[in-house]
């Protein structure tokens, strides 16, 4: 029996923004270390097999489950780490948990049966160690037919959180921490049944982490929700593999319906009797769990300074405690405030107060309604060659730096409306230009006349950056003929 990571990678990005957006939400950043939250998660059974002697765990590679307009900056972020998944599945539209659970257990292979590790892609856990003792002791279990949710020991009468009510304790052979069974899943509440929730012991946070054999998954949704598994069923199988990325049926996902693991399965198990080898069980996690899932739940998880402050970039504090500063872009200042919330990036500025942060969705609603671009997009947007940024545009003109990664190069392209001027501002460009394949070096430059085929490549070994000029009568993205691309994109794909 093996431990196969699933990692859900969804999310809009509106609970972090300026930082995070629809098109990079808060799992592509690095918010609490050096590597990004995604990153974090890959990395944080490494060296469980040392921790729990008594089971040779072997981790798998992951699966990721996550949205389609993500799937390159999944793949790059696996690819920094040096690990290769074992699937990228690629959902054309969100549909909660239990769907995304149900397309990982139908990767699969036939005769195989792993424990499934469920984890969202966006969570900070501190203990590492302590989280892959929990781990191990939820593999045991998950042998003898357990389905486990992991239950974080609240340290404050937190109303943003659903909770788990922890029943008696379970006789767990073969583990090293306490398990309960699963009592009752509670759904979010005001501050004063919090304060009695947290005094009487009994409840837990709802972390969103799961585990169960891959069987005993397909089974339950089978059971629970049959609808579900079977436009799982569906798209997965009328999908097809392309490299690392599983694409579905858009039509037969379309149709299934959006619901979590803990609606569709977990609360139809929790408070019962178990009925043969099927039980459903709670294991406290007390690891330093933070879903980072607001501005002050990022300022609690971050080391501060002796007034309480939180300085990232180029900020400066004078008489001012408890703030969280971060800079991108331009230099940022506090002065006699306190308990704030500013970030800044290249094209956005956040000023809250901490007790406000849940609000913050109330600008990307603004945004989202007006049909901004600062709700979807940052300054720098990111493609599977490399990222742009747009330094300057007016009427008839645009210009960006663009960079271009070892080794990548962007499509066979062609556009209608649209001129290009290509200067090196370091590396070296492979051109083609109609007819012509060239190489350019450091200040040199080219022009693609409009309705000419070009393409852009980086032959070397360090980032190519390029200064194109665009001029003419359209100039966004979608002006775009491909006619050959290494990265198989679809047809009106960025």
């Amino acid at each position: 029996m093996s431990l196969q990571p699933v990692i859900l990678s969804g999310g809009s990005g509106t609970r972090l923004w300026p930082l995070s957006r629809e098109a990079y939400p808060k799992q592509f950043l690095p918010l609490t270390g050096k590597h990004t939250m995604l990153q974090e998660t890959v990395r944080r059974l490494d060296g469980i097999e040392l921790e729990h002697p008594r089971q040779a765990i072997g981790p798998l590679d992951p699966i990721v489950v996550c949205n389609e307009a993500h799937r390159f900056l999944v793949a790059e972020q696996l690819r920094l780490l040096d690990r290769r998944p074992a699937a990228i599945i690629l959902e054309p539209e969100g549909r909660n948990t239990a769907p995304a659970l149900g397309l990982a257990a139908a990767t699969v292979d036939d005769g195989q049966d792993p424990v499934l590790l469920v984890m969202p892609a966006d969570h900070d856990i501190r203990d590492g160690h302590g989280f892959r003792q929990a781990v191990a002791d939820g593999y045991v279990l998950a042998g003898q037919g357990a389905v486990i949710t992991f239950g974080i020991v609240p340290d404050k009468p937190e109303t943003g959180y659903g909770y788990i009510r922890r029943g008696d304790r379970f006789p767990a052979q073969g583990t090293t921490g306490g398990t309960h069974v699963l009592a009752a899943f509670v759904e979010k509440p005001d501050a004063a049944t919090a304060e009695g929730y947290l005094r009487s012991g009994d409840y837990l946070w709802n972390s969103g982490i799961f585990m169960m054999k891959a069987s005993r998954w397909q089974g339950l949704l089978e059971r629970f929700r049959p609808d579900i598994a079977t436009a799982c069923e569906k798209a997965y199988r009328g999908g097809a593999t392309d490299g690392d990325f599983r694409r579905l049926d858009a039509d037969a996902f379309h149709t299934c319906p959006s619901d979590s693991i803990d609606y569709a399965v977990m609360e139809q198990l929790a408070g019962g009797v178990p009925e043969g080898d099927t039980f459903a069980l709670v294991l406290p996690l007390d690891v330093g769990w933070s879903d980072v899932g607001a501005w002050s739940a990022l300022w609690e998880v971050s080391a501060r300074d002796a007034a309480g402050n939180v300085l990232d970039g180029d900020a400066f504090v004078h008489d001012a405690r408890d703030n969280l500063l971060i800079s991108q872009h331009r230099m940022v200042a506090a002065v006699g405030v306190n308990n704030l919330i500013v970030v800044e990036t290249p094209d956005a500025v956040l000023v809250a107060s901490k007790e406000s942060a849940q609000d913050v969705k109330a600008v990307t609603q603004f945004l989202q309604h007006e049909q901004r671009s600062e709700y979807r997009h940052h300054q720098r947007l990111h493609r599977p060659w490399g990222n742009f940024d747009s330094i300057s545009f007016g009427a008839r003109y645009q210009v960006k730096r663009l960079t271009i990664n070892p080794g990548e190069s962007q499509s066979l392209q062609m556009h209608h409306h649209r001129a290009e001027h290509w200067i090196v501002v370091s590396g070296t460009a492979r051109v083609t230009n109609g007819k012509k394949v060239f190489l350019l070096t450091e200040n040199e430059s080219t022009y693609i006349p409009i309705g000419t085929t070009h393409r852009l490549e980086n032959p070397g070994a360090i980032p190519l950056e390029i200064i194109e000029v665009r001029s003419g009568s359209y100039l966004s993205e979608d002006d775009i003929v491909r006619f050959e691309d290494a990265y198989n994109r679809m047809d009106g794909e960025l």
